[in-house]
């Protein structure tokens, strides 16, 4: 029972880590303020109550997908 309870938290956080990354990386393109504010700026604007919900509805969705698709194939 623990090798899969890590498994799935390993697979969920990798997939929040992503989430984050790509916001991070949002906010230094061309349109966005961070490039303007700084990475400081950046960060605080990332980590909010709604971009947490986003991402963990997001990892957990993407968690079940990938074991449906493995116990299927």
């Amino acid at each position: 029972m623990k090798k899969p309870m890590t498994r799935a938290l390993i697979e969920v956080g990798f997939i929040i880590f992503l989430f984050y990354a790509n916001l991070l990386m949002g906010e230094f393109e061309r349109a966005g303020m961070g490039s303007r504010r700084g990475l400081r700026w950046a960060i605080q604007d990332m980590f909010t109550r709604a971009n947490f919900e986003i991402a963990m509805v997001a990892a957990l969705i993407g968690y079940a997908l990938f074991e449906f698709l493995r116990r299927r194939f």
